[in-house]
């Protein structure tokens, strides 16, 4: 798998493209609260839940390799935007599985 391929799998098909710019208005949203309202609360968890499941598990593996405290603002951005693409991807890929399967036809002798 190429550079190329990778790339069209995770933008370029109907399904990546909807989840991308449903977590795009989602992080737009969160953004706009934050600078406008006095206390933004817990808007950023809107973000955080487009990424699950793949952030659940990247977290849990995060807090037992780091141990206790909080994490970073930079490595829950980080985390957010590897498992989106990541879950992106994974749809791209599902969507070409699928595609593959329904475009074959059994051979009739």
């Amino acid at each position: 798998m190429n550079a190329r391929t990778l790339v069209r799998l995770t933008f370029a098909n109907p399904a990546s493209v909807i989840y991308l710019s449903l977590v795009g208005v989602a992080v737009a949203i969160a953004t706009a609260v934050t600078l406008f309202a006095p206390d933004p609360g817990f808007v950023w968890v809107l973000p955080a839940m487009c990424a699950f499941p793949l952030f659940l598990f990247v977290t849990l593996a995060e807090g037992a390799i780091r141990g206790e405290g909080d994490p970073q603002t930079w490595l829950l951005v980080t985390e957010i935007i590897l498992c989106v693409l990541a879950q992106s991807l994974i749809l791209g890929m599902i969507v070409e599985a699928s595609r593959g399967r329904l475009r074959r036809r059994p051979r009739t002798s």
